[in-house]
């Protein structure tokens, strides 16, 4: 029987859920049972989804609609309290990424959800694809021989509209709540999840230590432009770097370096690159699980689920270790240029960014190691 579902903020991304979510209904998985928007979308907004319940008011609209499955694709900061609404109702949850602005938010949504009894589903849609198992099964058979480290890089460009978009856009916090949105956190954040995944260490207490490097051209609060290296409690380092100021958008990766060869994965892409020693390069183009999906098929008892919170952990103490940084760097003038945007904003380009990025997947290290003259002091985090 098809489940009835609730989404929680419907435009920008979240228009993506509603596509996803008529699929399912063509499956008799799911129905679209009720869209929570501050203001209702209109019947264009609406076409092809039918006449659904429409309400500002989450609970009311859980209420109301029976809903058995929450989306919520709203602002970082508001992402717990809603969290717990679908909780206290007994409504299970796919929840965007980052699920929480703080470790501790983090904490008190998951044990919400665990008193309650219901299923929580993390939407870091990376992780569904198949290439990951894959990837660690290529590790543990000593594909690559030992496991050095693992690296991500992505450098993508946004012009200074996008940081004009919604009021929390570009900011650390708003008066006294924790917004942490920045490369890493927000539309970088599955290449930092992913590396985690990849690496074997997704849960928080399998992280050691934390640096970071945070730098900013736009005039936010935010970073725009960062690294961080997080280190195992195995001892593996595990790097991030990440820049919305490219001089070209290029598809994000993460680089898994052994012994004997890498693996590199293009996880928007699904799409794997093995080099090892005594074999020609492979390259896989893997299959990916779609979330909601799975979540509603492990609702069933079909399949395990694929991003339960805990499997997030280590990417919330990467996020806490961000929030408690010091604010972010201005970089000088001089680093930066600016550019026509792809709408009437302009755009700012730091100057030699997307090579900086690559070279800090490449050889893990931060950007400061690579000699980069605009970097700071390393920000050091033990969790």
């Amino acid at each position: 029987m098809s489940l009835p579902v609730v989404l929680a903020g419907a435009r920008g991304h979240g228009r993506s859920h509603l596509v996803n979510v008529r699929r399912l209904e063509q499956l008799g998985l799911a129905r679209l049972a009720g869209i929570c928007e501050l203001k209702p979308l209109t019947a264009d907004e609406l076409e092809g989804f039918g006449e659904p319940e429409q309400s500002a008011d989450f609970g009311a609209l859980l209420d109301s609609t029976g809903a058995r499955i929450a989306i919520v694709c709203t602002p970082i900061h508001t992402h717990t309290d809603l969290a717990l609404a679908a909780a206290e109702r007994g409504v299970h949850l796919l929840l965007e990424k980052p699920p929480a602005p703080s470790y501790a938010e983090f904490e008190r949504m998951t044990e919400a959800v665990r008193s309650a009894g219901t299923v929580c589903q993390v939407g870091f849609q990376s992780l569904g694809s198949h290439a990951v198992p894959a990837i660690r099964e290529l590790i543990a058979d000593g594909a690559i021989g030992r496991l050095l480290g693992v690296g991500a890089a992505g450098a993508w460009v946004r012009d200074t509209a996008y940081f004009t978009r919604a009021p929390w856009s570009g900011r650390r916090r708003i008066g006294a709540v924790d917004v942490v949105d920045g490369a890493l956190t927000n539309p970088l954040a599955h290449a930092v999840a992913t590396a985690l995944a990849v690496s074997g260490s997704s849960r928080a207490d399998e992280v050691a230590g934390i640096e970071s490097e945070l730098l900013r051209a736009h005039d936010i609060e935010s970073d725009d432009t960062s690294c961080v290296r997080i280190t195992t409690t195995t001892g593996l380092p595990v790097t991030a770097a990440a820049t919305l100021c490219a001089e070209r958008s290029g598809e994000p990766y993460v680089v898994a370096h052994g012994e004997l060869g890498r693996i590199t994965f293009w996880y928007r892409q699904d799409r794997v690159l093995v080099q090892r020693a005594g074999h020609g390069p492979e390259e896989v183009l893997y299959g990916r699980t779609d979330l909601l999906e799975n979540l509603i098929r492990h609702l069933a008892g079909e399949v395990p689920l694929l991003v339960p919170p805990e499997l997030t952990g280590a990417f919330m103490r990467v996020v806490e270790a961000i929030r408690l940084a010091p604010d972010p760097s201005p970089l000088p003038a001089s680093a930066w240029r600016t550019a026509p945007g792809e709408s009437s904003a302009p755009r700012r380009i730091v100057t030699g960014v997307d090579e900086v990025v690559a070279a800090s997947a490449e050889t893990l290290t931060l950007f400061s190691e690579l000699g980069v003259p605009w970097t700071p002091v390393t920000e050091v985090s033990t969790p």
